[in-house]
């Protein structure tokens, strides 16, 4: 019986890995409820069969969580971004200045912003240049900088400059994963860079992420988010999801 369950909670080690990114000694002792040197055994027989690779106080899995394309991520959840996308476009006002993240999310605001009268919007994203391209009433101007292609937006120094700037009533934000103790999740330090210096010149900031996004870790890369953040989900999310956003005096919608 003792077996069986070392080779159960082995696996399920190796899962937490690929899926949250870093498997440490301590949160893995206290979920799984045996001791921190039974932990470290485990991730020793698991470096050993070439499944984890230790670091300091844990581990990380060999094969990390990969990024996915722009193009699978606008089958991911669709419905659910759409209905994010509708709430947080009906927050924007007639004669505001706005900045549109990369990712798909923010990406369809777009479709329901095209006749709000006297708008400005800023984006670092191609999805949402895509959606207003056609928009005559609405002025857009674009970050520029260096297209990372599989996110379809704008990172690096230009960017960057470039939101030195300006300033924009509201900033809604994309993430591929969000925490409330570390903030926004993404592949490289160029993104969540740029995410900063977003939150940075908004008035009000929204985080746009469904509820798959919440409380994962599948990168190292982050950014902190500011007092004042709206996290915007869908309504799969439970309230042990939220929970941990909510006590952190983020405002949940």
């Amino acid at each position: 019986m003792a077996v069986r369950e070392s080779e159960v909670r082995r696996a399920e080690i190796v899962r937490l890995a690929k899926t949250s990114g870093l498997a440490s000694v301590d949160e893995l002792s206290a979920q799984f409820g045996v001791t921190a040197s039974t932990i470290r055994r485990d991730l020793s027989h698991l470096t050993t069969r070439g499944l984890l690779a230790r670091t300091y106080g844990g581990a990380i899995a060999l094969d990390p969580h990969p990024e996915s394309s722009i193009r699978q991520r606008a089958v991911e959840g669709f419905d659910a971004k759409r209905a994010i996308a509708k709430w947080a476009a009906g927050e924007v006002q007639p004669g505001e200045t706005v900045l549109l993240d990369a990712g798909t999310t923010v990406g369809a605001m777009g479709e329901f912003l095209r006749d709000r009268p006297r708008l400005t919007v800023i984006t670092a994203g191609l999805t949402a240049l895509e959606s207003l391209a056609d928009a005559d009433d609405v002025r857009v101007e674009c970050l520029g900088g260096t297209l990372r292609h599989l996110s379809q937006g704008f990172v690096g120094p230009l960017a960057e400059a470039s939101l030195a700037r300006v300033s924009y009533d509201r900033a809604f934000l994309g993430a591929d994963a969000v925490t409330a103790d570390r903030g926004i999740c993404e592949a490289e330090i160029e993104q969540t860079r740029l995410k900063e210096l977003m939150m940075d010149r908004a008035g009000s900031i929204y985080v746009l992420a469904h509820a798959a996004k919440l409380g994962r870790r599948p990168f190292h890369a982050w950014a902190p988010l500011p007092a004042g953040v709206t996290l915007v989900t869908d309504a799969s999310a439970t309230d042990a999801d939220t929970a941990p956003f909510e006590d952190a005096g983020i405002t949940v919608v």
